[in-house]
């Protein structure tokens, strides 16, 4: 059970993580719902700030009601908290999270970037109607990757002769097995990094092409699309950053390797719940359609 004395800096640093999240969250859903019924309908772009702000409102909820019952009532966490369910909701709200923010991705690639090769024309053209399609593979991915570590960790159970043979043996043997299972079907996560890491270094050559040509012809003044290329950077990097120190945290936890209660129990928690809410305010403080409503919403805009 943690003490008192280690429990008050996470609670402090969670609180602060969570109502931070929650509320640009969901301002990314009520503006988005807004725009809906509003125009009736949504561009890809919008769909897909609605989509990572529902994913990222969700995955915080589920970190909160862990965070919660880990602190104050252990023994019930233990027990009742962390079973079949509040796993399946874990590992579908971090796949989906994490695949929406690879589409961001990829979409600020082919949008931005100055690649003229026909297949990347072809896909630069055509993202805008493939975005809804790419949204529902990402959550038909992230319920399959949830479904499968469910079926790791809670395996059939054996019948009672194999239970009463060596007991002790066969229980750690299965609880081996059943972490390593979990860790294999969530390596699956690593393929929207790579994708990541392909549209970021891709974003790279293109900047640096773009800004060799403007030095050349115009000595070195920026325009739209540099301004463009470097403020997708931003944002890409900034989620790549998220993005490894979550699924860092994230694979850590799931070997059950730290002590239940310690210090570094909590530090995981911290930075898994840094990641749903440190990028939605590099989504908001990089858009400009945003970031007026969100100054209101805060009550930060000045006085006319």
């Amino acid at each position: 059970m943690a003490s008192s004395l280690s429990a008050i800096p996470h609670l402090i640093v969670m609180s602060a993580e969570f109502i931070t999240g929650i509320t640009v969250n969901a301002f990314l859903i009520l503006i988005n719902c807004k725009e809906l019924i509003k125009s009736r309908k949504l561009t890809p772009m919008q769909l897909l700030f609605l989509c990572i702000g529902m994913s990222r409102f969700g995955l915080l909820m589920v970190l909160m009601v862990q965070s919660f019952f880990s602190v104050f009532f252990p023994l019930f966490y233990r027990v009742k908290v962390y079973g079949a369910a509040m796993l399946f909701f874990w590992m579908f709200f971090s796949s989906v999270s994490l695949w929406f923010a690879t589409c961001l991705s990829v979409f600020y690639c082919l949008k931005i970037s100055g690649f003229t090769q026909s297949y990347f024309l072809w896909l630069k053209f055509r993202i805008s109607k493939l975005m809804s399609w790419l949204l529902l593979g990402s959550f038909l991915a992230s319920m399959s990757t949830a479904a499968l570590c469910i079926e790791a960790d809670y395996p059939k159970e054996a019948n009672d002769e194999d239970v009463l043979k060596n007991a002790t043996l066969k229980r750690t043997e299965l609880k081996i097995r059943q972490i390593n299972g979990v860790l294999l079907v969530n390596l699956a996560l690593l393929f929207p990094l790579a994708l990541f890491v392909m549209c970021t270094f891709m974003l790279l050559i293109s900047l640096y092409k773009h800004t060799h040509r403007m030095q050349n012809g115009s000595h070195g003044v920026r325009n739209a699309s540099t301004e463009a290329h470097i403020n997708a950077l931003k944002t890409v990097m900034t989620f790549f950053c998220f993005f490894i120190s979550y699924f860092a945290a994230f694979m850590a936890n799931m070997t059950f390797s730290m002590p239940y209660g310690s210090h570094c129990f909590f530090v995981l928690k911290d930075i898994m719940a840094a990641f749903p809410s440190g990028h939605s305010i590099i989504i908001i403080l990089s858009n400009s359609k945003f970031q007026q409503p969100f100054r209101r919403l805060l009550c930060l805009k000045k006085n006319q």
